[in-house]
């Protein structure tokens, strides 16, 4: 019986962290293909787009990233979460701390262009 149920909970665990990972695929694909388009339409126009237009472009792409990597540190805590080594915990930090520390520079860039340029860091909050 306790077998049965722990099969279903990693089966489940591991859907859930699969159906997370596909997510993060489908956001970075979606997101640089906008990207890509936006692109196109930016530098293919007669006229040279601001420095500004560029650099929003680029943060967008950046804040799909950053949505991806949280898709993915869910699926990586879900995966280690069944049946856990010392080496996948370690592997687990090592990832945690790197995606941590991506969004957390991301997210300081993001707020800083946006405070130079007189936007609220999070517009959805006001």
């Amino acid at each position: 019986m306790l077998e049965t149920l722990e099969h279903f909970v990693r089966l489940g665990a591991m859907s859930v962290a699969r159906l997370a990972e596909l997510s993060a695929v489908v956001i970075i694909a979606v997101a640089v293909v906008e990207a890509l388009w936006r692109s196109v339409r930016i530098f293919g126009g007669r006229d040279h787009a601001p420095d500004e237009v560029k650099e929003s472009l680029r943060l967008q792409l950046g804040r799909w990233l950053a949505i991806s990597l949280e898709f993915l540190l869910a699926a990586d805590i879900l995966l280690t979460a069944i049946a856990p080594t010392w080496d996948d915990i370690g592997k687990l930090g090592a990832i945690a701390f790197l995606r941590t520390a991506l969004n957390f520079f991301l997210q300081k860039e993001i707020e800083a262009h946006e405070r130079q340029h007189g936007r609220a860091a999070h517009p959805e909050h006001t």
